[in-house]
């Protein structure tokens, strides 16, 4: 990651398997595959904030999706908790003792969840299922996007979301995001498209606790990078992007409020985990959320009172 604010090489970006396993950025070497990638760096200029995004082909979300993430069940949160025996879900990881992680909101202090991705990574298109359905439990969503994982990558057009133009409204926590690379290739330098920068203080953030020092099996730069206020961090996605593979955005969303599909399970109890360490930065509010059957089997789990 840049560190100045002057023209700076920028690495080529890492995926991250379920667990914080690292996979390439051509993961098709882990299919067999062989790649030969023009391995150029791209020169570009750090922005004292995260950039406006560059691609021009992004597609609001439908809001009847939207609409059936953001509104599951409590009984379908219960009845699932942390049980998905087909499809195994890795809660995020407790650091204990680091600087809280916060951000200002219309003058109120708020914990900060930061997110770090790409459009191209299909660990992070699994992982934005989770997190919008968490986070949906603590607020709204506004200008989430279509989006599915880069078509030559491992686990090929994974269905998902994009943050790059999204905004969360809460009252208990703040939500940013950086996408930092778009799903196509820059055939100028054989690298994924540079999406979004995210500021100097992001980029120290990624760069002290994106590695294993902190997340048990992450590489260094693993994407998705999440930090929930520095508290908890998840590097990689806390399930298979395997399990989402021929299914379509609306049939995934259409199914979540069933508990009999091993991918709506996979995808609820990895949002329960998500759930329960977002309620230990909020002191369990709000209460009919946090005092939930299923987010106090996550918190049994994770080790949480």
């Amino acid at each position: 990651m840049a560190k100045s604010s002057a023209p700076t090489k920028r690495p080529a970006p890492k995926a991250a398997a379920r667990g914080g396993r690292p996979a390439g950025l051509f993961t098709w070497v882990a299919v067999g595959l062989v790649i030969v990638v023009v391995a150029a760096l791209v020169i570009i200029k750090v922005a004292s904030g995260s950039s406006s995004p560059t691609a021009t082909n992004f597609q609001a979300a439908d809001p009847s999706v939207v609409s059936e993430l953001t509104s599951i069940p409590t009984s379908t949160f219960n009845a699932v908790g942390v049980n998905s025996s087909v499809v195994a879900v890795t809660p995020p990881s407790l650091v204990k003792g680091q600087p809280s992680l916060t951000t200002t909101v219309n003058g109120k202090t708020l914990p900060e969840i930061f997110y770090e991705g790409g459009e191209y990574c299909p660990f992070c298109a699994a992982q934005r299922w989770t997190t919008i359905i968490a986070l949906s439990r603590f607020g709204t969503w506004s200008g989430l996007g279509n989006m599915s994982s880069y078509s030559g990558d491992v686990y090929p057009n994974t269905p998902t979301f994009t943050f790059v133009k999204a905004h969360f409204t809460s009252k208990y926590v703040a939500f940013k995001s950086v996408e930092a690379y778009a799903d196509a290739i820059d055939p100028a330098t054989g690298q994924y498209q540079l999406l979004q920068v995210p500021t100097k203080a992001e980029q120290k953030l990624v760069a002290k606790y994106d590695n294993a020092t902190y997340i048990k099996g992450a590489s260094n730069g693993s994407i998705p990078f999440f930090s929930f206020a520095n508290k908890y961090f998840v590097a990689g996605a806390s399930y298979t992007p395997a399990a989402l593979a021929g299914l379509s955005r609306n049939q995934i969303a259409s199914g979540l409020s069933s508990t009999s599909s091993p991918v709506t399970v996979a995808i609820i109890a990895s949002a329960n985990y998500q759930t329960a360490a977002i309620c230990s930065l909020t002191n369990n509010r709000p209460s009919t959320v946090c005092q939930s059957a299923g987010v106090k089997a996550a918190k049994k789990v994770m080790g949480i009172k």
